[in-house]
């Protein structure tokens, strides 16, 4: 399977868009043709600052998880930068955004149906990624024996032996 590029906007300290790449252009206006946008990066500030960004309190921002244009799904994630440019347009934030993987759309629906834990739905999720037990566990910041624990549980739990049907029990055909 292919992937799609990301979505990339960059934000100064104010939250207004630097830089952008044509794929940010393409998820933040759909089903607006580019095009028809007449001041661009003023429409993907108030896009991020609408959709993606949100206030909480003092002068932090909360960013969603996920961002939908039209059925897609875009993982969305945020970076603070560290700038040590002169002038008034530092850039202060970049946001990525990854479109998931149509098995990953379902995925609330499927750990409800098999109850998976939080810690387990993580290491499923990691699993889909096609990660180690020692990579699950550098992320998750457990030990790999930790995880191996939960693929056991997650296993017993979707009636699966492997690590590979779990992921075939998600990625196949719903019932």
């Amino acid at each position: 399977m292919t992937t799609s590029p990301a979505g990339f906007v960059l934000l100064d300290s104010a939250l207004n868009a630097l830089a952008y790449n044509e794929e940010a252009i393409r998820i933040l206006a759909y089903p607006t043709k580019p095009e028809q946008i007449k001041r661009l990066g003023t429409f993907l500030t108030d896009k991020v600052k609408g959709g993606i960004l949100s206030r909480k309190g003092g002068d932090g921002y909360r960013v969603t998880s996920e961002f939908r244009s039209g059925n897609r799904v875009y993982v969305c994630r945020a970076y603070s930068i560290d700038h040590h440019l002169e002038g008034s347009s530092r850039p202060a934030m970049a946001v990525l955004l990854e479109r998931t993987a149509p098995t990953l759309m379902n995925f609330n629906q499927i750990s409800e149906q098999f109850s998976l834990t939080q810690r387990e739905r993580e290491t499923v999720e990691y699993l889909l990624q096609g990660l180690t037990s020692k990579e699950i566990a550098e992320r998750m910041n457990i030990s790999p024996n930790t995880v191996k624990a939960f693929v056991r549980l997650v296993m017993v739990k979707m009636g699966t032996s492997t690590r590979s049907a779990i992921i075939g029990k998600i990625a196949g055909p719903r019932q």
